[in-house]
């Protein structure tokens, strides 16, 4: 530790974010550009350089967090990057869109406000950019294998970093017309501009690994028949199945998937759409679900333009502090957490129906109620206790001619046929089944991030794509030097 008293001196300071008014009239990150490096060194410093540091149980990859910490420092961005490229390959994502359960696990939250560890990661990948501390490493020699890689969201494309940096030849497989999974078209420009994506996938390219888009393995090429192309095949597809809501007047017009909506929009930031068919522009807005999609749903429909922005979440609104009984440090603790998106629509007035901050809490959709055309014009909603039940009395309606559904994901989505091509077997929650080594019952077949392990997050899904990609090193060669940071047994942070 660079500065023994500085978790007592330096008090924590985050990342400026830009003006509410400036920032709603453009999909760029919310943050002040340059803000961050003059203050991080000094955040860093407040790293207590713990004997027993718990932000690394906190972080699923594994991060040398206090290392890099005294690095950044002492101003040694070289070996900064070098120690935080050790264990993730995306940090430039991971330091914008992960909840950081690092912070929480933090020795210093247990009576102070936490190290800016997530801030300190992501000033660490800019920086290593801009100075050119992460060139293409290309493999000495190819081991003349084949793998093929099913979706290129943060799993695929970090178990296909980490086989091509192997040595063997991969190729990644997408649905989609363009690379990205859901930090493509699922993620808005306004927490993570695309640019960062596109510059970590020159260097995947440069580093040999092939891209093969508007390719959906089960309808445009049958996914048995790939399977005796390649040496291996990995299976990245992500949980696509969403979850319905089964309420009476569900078949209203206006009524939309989260993962209908959000696409659109980035498809207007990627320049293939003038207008989203599904802006909120002049919209009453209604967003059931309050996780992360949904903020996502609110910062991009007052970004839009919407009338009013409404989100439902069926729990309780949770304190401001941890509570130390039921979830005791160094638990990710559920609190009251003001998103950009959140603070956007307070400020701006856009959440007339809701709380300053656009939500409703413990609140529960009953029905939707449309015009003569059969378009959605109000919910209906009731509040409900600590276990669901309805509250007598506290029903109302809200106007709502744009309802959003974020309410999280099932599973794989089994309507492109390639598990069924496969042969796979699916567990009792619905996802792929797999062995300790994240092996499908079919031979050569493996199985990682939400697919099989269920939703969950982006540090997770980046893990379990570097461990399936040692996994499979180990299959094709008999042994491998591939870090693998967590086991299929591993139980996900719930955040």
């Amino acid at each position: 530790m660079a500065d023994p008293k500085g978790f007592m001196t330096t008090p924590r300071q985050e990342w400026a974010r830009r003006p509410v008014e400036e920032r709603v009239r453009d999909w760029d990150e919310v943050y002040e550009p340059g803000a961050l490096l003059p203050i991080i060194s000094k955040q860093a410093d407040r790293c207590m350089d713990c004997g027993v540091p718990f932000c690394h149980d906190a972080c699923p990859l594994g991060n040398l967090i206090p290392e890099w910490n005294d690095l950044v420092a002492r101003k040694d961005w070289r070996s900064a990057s070098d120690r935080l490229h050790a264990t993730n390959n995306f940090p430039e994502f991971t330091g914008r869109l992960c909840p950081a359960p690092c912070e929480a696990g933090c020795v210093l939250a247990i009576n102070q406000p936490a190290v800016t560890i997530k801030n300190v990661e992501c000033a660490i990948a800019d920086r290593a950019w801009e100075e050119g501390f992460v060139p293409p490493r290309v493999p000495e020699r190819l081991s003349g294998k084949t793998v093929a890689v099913i979706g290129s969201g943060p799993t695929g494309l970090a178990a296909a970093q980490q086989l091509t940096r192997a040595g063997h030849t991969v190729a990644v497989y997408e649905k989609d017309d363009r690379i990205g999974g859901l930090m493509r078209y699922g993620i808005p420009s306004f927490k993570m501009e695309k640019r960062h994506l596109e510059r970590r996938l020159g260097q995947m390219r440069a580093e040999g690994t092939r891209f093969r888009t508007s390719t959906a393995v089960g309808r445009d090429v049958d996914a048995a028949e790939l399977r005796t192309r390649y040496d291996a095949v990995v299976l990245a597809t992500g949980a696509t199945a969403w979850r319905e809501l089964q309420v009476p007047g569900r078949e209203l017009e206006g009524i939309h998937q989260a993962m209908r909506y959000l696409p659109l929009a980035n498809r207007v930031g990627e320049g293939d759409l003038e207008v989203s068919p599904l802006s909120a522009a002049g919209r009453h807005v209604v967003i059931v679900g309050g996780g992360d999609t949904g903020a996502d749903c609110l910062g991009t429909a007052v970004r839009e333009g919407a009338a009013s922005v409404t989100q439902l979440d069926i729990y309780a609104q949770p304190g401001a502090e941890r509570d130390e009984y039921a979830e005791p440090w160094p638990t990710y603790p559920k609190i009251y957490r003001l998103s950009p998106a959140h603070e956007e629509a307070g400020q701006l007035g856009t959440a007339p129906a809701a709380d300053a901050d656009a939500r409703l809490f413990a609140a529960s959709t009953l029905r939707f109620t449309g015009d003569d055309g059969g378009h959605v014009r109000a919910l209906e909603l009731v509040e409900v206790d600590e276990r669901r039940r309805p509250v007598p009395g506290t029903g109302r309606t809200i106007p709502a001619d744009l309802v959003l559904l974020a309410l999280g994901f099932s599973g794989p989505d089994r309507g492109d046929g390639l598990i069924d091509q496969l042969g796979l077997v699916l567990d009792a929650r619905g996802t792929i089944a797999r062995d300790d080594g994240f092996a499908t019952n079919v031979p050569g077949v493996f199985a990682a991030g939400d697919a099989a392990r269920g939703q969950s997050l982006i540090v997770w899904a980046i893990a379990e794509g570097r461990a399936v990609a040692a996994a499979v090193d180990r299959y094709l060669t008999g042994g491998s030097q591939l870090p693998a940071p967590v086991s299929p047994g591993d139980k996900p942070m719930r955040v």
